[in-house]
């Protein structure tokens, strides 16, 4: 597919902070002591008190010796009137007759106690048969109110007892401070890098010369506020880095924690949000206290837009927003009744556009830094500061892959180094080699190559008329990048890959060369419909390409002269579902006609260019089909006309097979599994062979 200059994803630099260890003071202040609150000690005595009564009484019930059950009550007069029993010992209660039994025959162990079972509310008529024998020696239980409820309420208040000790005293105890019943919830979770532990310095940030001096004043700043504050000059509050993901606004801020002597309090914006309302404002007080007891220093806020988004916007709930609570709370500490001097604040975000209004003005984000992708002299800069790490062969040539990285971030620049030192340890080699470096870049920007997959023959060949139809109409557009090689290796998601060189940086595209992108684009389908009569879905991020070209041309870049110098893109907040539209239905209308001309006119070219050149298309094909990769150079050659002498993929096959084949015969007569009689490996019928 045709090879288009996009921005990049995330940055690996932007990573987890080095040397990192918690905040030391639990108090409210920076070096505050100061344990966590007590309760109450009349509070927690009483609690200990009932609990210890509670599980007595349990200890006695449990450990006191069980009562003989009476089966009838002819069987407890009986006992009574053979004089087993201990007169002073009969006593009636509400559950039961209770006496001892003396020691007999019958009880060889003595004092045993024996109980008649009465129902609830007969007591008096038990009394009155007992009376009729017992000449009323039997006395009676006055029930115990107050140990019915303790074994009723005892219970529950032990099960509350044990959650406060286990949960509330264990949160005011992780809290350090005061919180409520919030505890550690409210208290800041941010970090503090020393100098000596974040192991990066400005000589580590490079291809961002302009931020890394904006960012130089402020360390100048820092270290003698007195020089500013000669002329009337006031230290800025805050610093806001912008810039795309991957391209070094963490690394910058973990830069000025080691060029700075102090303090560096770093946070990211995701861990001011609780489920609990209040707690994000809860810290980010806590945490400017902390900081200005701590004065001067620097506290980092990373992914501010996590909080710092537009109040107002999108989809709430109503009643308190803890997002809005937290950035208002930001917003006071930032520039409010207190002064704040001496306490600057480095936000780092990837969405300036969604942020509050409020939260960027002067006075709060003093400055805005942008940190842009890295040009060709940047990127040549960071290869290096990457490269130190990795042991480098004679032939590699880092200015040449800075040339051939176009768009590139720093964190893509980092992978492409480390992934070239991966696949060098791989092959084993003593040490990484221009074309590791080439294929990490590949790999990096479009995924691995799946040099294992086997393809039908018909496959195959829809696959290399699609890559020719790219290769040949970027060599003979003469606004477009120049070819840098072709493949019909999967790669990621694609089938094969057309791959351009832009011979240098571009940051704005014209309309010749979004024309020539557009028909490079729409070459595979043309070469593959006429080359097998078909179709196929391989062209689907072809069609997206040019879609999405012709709709930027149209609607935002004013390159229709029907709609004119007018923009009719709405604007990218994304806080609605529903897009902006401020365009009538007939504007619509004429909106999807321009683009449907833009689109028809590159295919009609595009098919125009090929069918007057569909020899070359046809031999770099087949070339393809033999080699499965070409360069450019080679591309032009066969356009000219000219045969390449290179060997075909079938006849290195061939070649490896033979070898393996005489060593295993020289090391004992062993065949060599899967190899033919012409030295082929064996491949399904109608494949095509891919080295590995």
């Amino acid at each position: 597919m045709a090879d288009t200059s996009g921005k990049k994803r995330s940055n690996g630099d932007e990573g987890g902070d080095a040397g990192e260890r918690r905040s030391g003071g639990s108090g409210g202040g920076g070096g505050g002591g100061g344990g966590a609150p007590r309760a109450p000690r009349s509070l927690f005595g009483a609690m200990v008190v009932v609990s210890m009564v509670a599980l007595m009484l349990l200890m006695f019930n449990m450990l006191s010796p069980p009562a003989r059950v009476l089966g009838t009550w002819a069987e407890f007069e009986a006992l009574y009137q053979s004089d087993q029993l201990v007169v002073g010992s009969i006593t009636l209660a509400d559950d039961g007759i209770y006496a001892t039994q003396k020691k007999s025959a019958t009880n060889p162990e003595g004092d045993a106690r024996v109980v008649f079972r009465i129902s609830p509310g007969s007591k008096e008529y038990w009394l009155g048969e007992f009376n009729k024998f017992g000449k009323g020696q039997i006395k009676e239980s006055p029930p115990n109110y107050f140990v019915q409820m303790l074994w009723v309420i005892g219970p529950f208040v032990l099960v509350i007892f044990i959650v406060w000790l286990l949960f509330i005293r264990g949160l005011r105890s992780a809290g350090g401070g005061p919180g409520g019943m919030l505890g550690a919830f409210g208290k800041s979770r941010h970090k503090v890098l020393a100098k000596e532990k974040t192991g990066v310095t400005f000589a580590d940030v490079a291809g961002i010369d302009e931020a890394k001096e904006e960012v130089e004043e402020i360390i100048q700043f820092l270290k003698a506020p007195r020089k500013f504050m000669r002329l009337g000059g006031r230290i800025p509050r805050g610093v806001l880095l912008i810039g795309e993901p991957g391209c070094g606004k963490t690394l910058l801020a973990k830069a000025i924690a080691g060029e700075a002597d102090v303090p560096f309090f770093s946070i990211s914006g995701s861990d001011f949000v609780e489920m609990f309302v209040g707690v994000g404002a809860s810290r980010v007080r806590d945490l400017f206290k902390q900081a200005k007891d701590s004065a001067p220093c620097i506290i980092f806020l990373d992914e501010i837009d996590a909080v710092g988004r537009r109040r107002g916007g999108g989809f709430t709930t109503g009643g308190h927003d803890e997002r809005e609570q937290t950035l208002n709370a930001i917003l006071v500490e930032m520039d409010g009744f207190v002064a704040s001097d001496g306490v600057i604040v480095v936000a780092a975000t990837n969405r300036a556009d969604v942020l509050d209004p409020a939260l960027i003005r002067p006075g709060r984000f003093d400055r805005q830094i942008t940190v842009p992708l890295p040009d060709v002299k940047g990127r040549l800069e960071i290869l290096k500061v990457h490269a130190k790490k990795v042991k480098l062969g004679p032939d590699v040539n880092l200015e040449r892959l800075a040339k051939a990285t176009p768009m590139f971030s720093g964190a893509d620049l980092a992978a492409i180094i480390n992934e070239a030192a991966i696949a060098a340890t791989l092959h084993n080699k003593d040490w990484v080699e221009q074309e590791d470096l080439e294929e990490a870049r590949d790999k990096v920007k479009f995924g691995r190559a799946k040099r294992s997959r086997v393809r039908e023959a018909e496959e195959n060949r829809l696959t290399a008329y699609h890559e020719a139809g790219h290769a040949v109409l970027q060599m003979l557009l003469p606004d477009g990048d120049p070819l840098h090689k072709v493949t019909i290796i999967p790669r990621g998601n694609a089938g094969g890959a057309t791959f351009s060189l832009p011979q240098k940086d571009r940051w704005g595209y014209g309309l010749k060369w979004l024309k020539a992108h557009m028909r490079v684009a729409c070459g595979g389908r043309i070469a593959e419909a006429r080359a097998t009569g078909d179709v196929s879905t391989g062209a689907s991020g072809d069609i997206s390409q040019v879609t999405a070209i012709a709709k930027h041309m149209v609607e935002e870049w004013g390159m229709s002269d029907r709609l004119g110098f007018v923009r009719y893109a709405g604007a990218d907040q994304r806080e609605f579902f529903m897009p902006e539209k401020g365009y009538s239905e007939g504007t619509a209308r004429i909106i999807d006609e321009e683009v449907k001309r833009l689109v028809d006119e590159a295919y009609a070219d595009a098919q125009r260019l090929l069918e007057a050149n569909w020899d070359k298309v046809v031999a770099v094909a087949e070339a393809l089909l033999k080699h499965e990769t070409l360069g450019a150079d080679e591309v032009a050659r066969l356009m000219r006309g000219e045969t390449l002498g290179r060997p075909t993929v079938s006849e290195l096959l061939a070649a490896e097979a033979r070898k393996s084949r005489e060593a295993g015969q020289a090391a004992g007569g062993a065949a060599v599994p899967g190899a033919s009689a012409e030295g082929r490996t064996d491949l399904p019928p109608g494949a095509m062979p891919t080295p590995a």
